[in-house]
């Protein structure tokens, strides 16, 4: 017998809604990570690289977007 959570969720995923709070926030975001890693295409780091070294990012901007990361992939369980 399936939980109310997962008919909630997967109700809401069907009819197109997005679930409301944080949670919803959390779908949303790996929604858009996954389209994003679809679509990327190339060397991730060297990309990085190129925008660190033509000033488009700054260390500050890199620093912050790293602990993100790094956030976010605990978030997923890998390290």
């Amino acid at each position: 017998m399936p939980s109310p959570i997962f008919n909630l969720f997967n109700n809401n995923r069907q009819s197109g809604m997005q679930m409301p709070g944080p949670f919803g926030n959390i779908m949303n975001l790996m929604t858009q990570f996954n389209q994003f890693r679809q679509n990327f295409q190339g060397d991730p780091q060297a990309q990085v690289q190129q925008l660190r070294q033509s000033g488009q990012m700054s260390d500050e901007m890199f620093n912050r977007l790293s602990g993100m990361a790094q956030q976010f992939q605990q978030l997923l369980g890998r390290r």
